[in-house]
């Protein structure tokens, strides 16, 4: 889920900075500071969105930087539990897929990539037994969130799945919907 997000922080501008409009340094050293930036309570920092407040700022003897509290919105995106996200196949392993989502990566273990017996084929694709469905690199997916770890900061680790209704290679979600269209509905019948 992507999030607009409130920040109170202090913000060193360099003396090589100093000759520029004050806003536009300090929201390239924020883009600097905060970009990439990953955290379990903030998730992973995508851009800047707008800088609101900047009080008077300190210069710190034997640095010659000066320091200015700002307060500015970053835009966010934290993966949460149980999400249907949309993403592309970006590439196919043995024991599974990695699904860019955006602004980061998860990963769909074999097992839960859909409700058949899967296996890894030559071709970087995984195949299904029965549906003779295929998975592979570049396909349109959408699938859910059921697990994520920032026990390694720097490289959260998101686990998904697809083998829910509605879930999955986008053909395959069509393919779902137009069979129930057309199978039959049981009535009871007046004895």
């Amino acid at each position: 889920m992507f999030y607009k997000v409130k920040v109170r922080d202090h913000i060193r501008v360099p003396p090589n900075k100093f000759g520029l409009d004050l806003k536009k340094a300090i929201t390239e050293e924020v883009k600097e500071k905060y970009g990439g930036y990953i955290s379990k309570e903030l998730g992973l920092v995508i851009d800047v969105s707008k800088l609101d407040k900047v009080e008077d700022g300190i210069i710190i003897p034997g640095d010659g930087a000066s320091y200015y509290k700002a307060v500015f919105d970053l835009i966010t995106y934290e993966p949460e539990m149980q999400e249907v996200v949309a993403g592309k196949i970006k590439d196919v392993a043995d024991f599974g897929a990695f699904f860019s989502m955006g602004p980061i990566e998860g990963m769909i273990h074999i097992s839960q990539t859909m409700n058949d017996f899967v296996s890894f084929s030559k071709d970087k694709a995984l195949q299904g037994k029965d549906t003779n469905r295929s998975l592979k690199i570049g396909d349109k997916c959408h699938a859910r969130v059921i697990a994520v770890s920032y026990k390694d900061v720097a490289n959260p680790k998101i686990g998904l799945t697809m083998r829910q209704n509605g879930l999955g290679k986008e053909e395959w979600v069509d393919e779902d919907i137009n069979k129930k269209a057309k199978t039959p509905k049981k009535t009871e019948s007046k004895k």
